[in-house]
């Protein structure tokens, strides 16, 4: 089956951290891309961070640089998100994402983080 599904959401305090899972499957992992989302509602899902297939390259937006790690593991088919140094705007549902197939977007069903003060 062809999906992704992460975990690792929950309740922190602000400054805490957590890490985000997203165990992807039924597609050749370890040849795509990957992204990490966020959704909060009434607002447009916007782009956290990205690793190239090979886990070389990690691209961060601006709001998270210094705080957020993107990693992914070929072998167990997974990509993690690190967050440190958590703030209250971080509060969102954080969805995994795949160009999969060529030319449309494979979504889990997300996790939700919620930062108190």
């Amino acid at each position: 089956q062809v999906q992704l599904v992460e975990s690792g959401g929950g309740l922190v305090q602000s400054g805490g951290s957590l890490t985000l899972s997203c165990a992807a499957s039924g597609f050749n992992f370890s040849t795509y891309d990957m992204w990490w989302y966020r959704q909060t509602p009434g607002k447009a899902r916007e782009l956290v961070a990205s690793i190239n297939s090979a886990g070389s390259d990690m691209k961060y937006a601006d709001f998270v640089r210094g705080r957020f790690t993107i990693s992914r593991d070929n072998a167990k088919k997974m990509v993690y998100l690190e967050m440190k140094s958590l703030e209250v705007d971080d509060t969102a549902l954080y969805f995994c994402n795949a160009h999969y197939p060529p030319g449309y977007h494979l979504w889990g069903q997300g996790t939700q983080v919620t930062v108190s003060s």
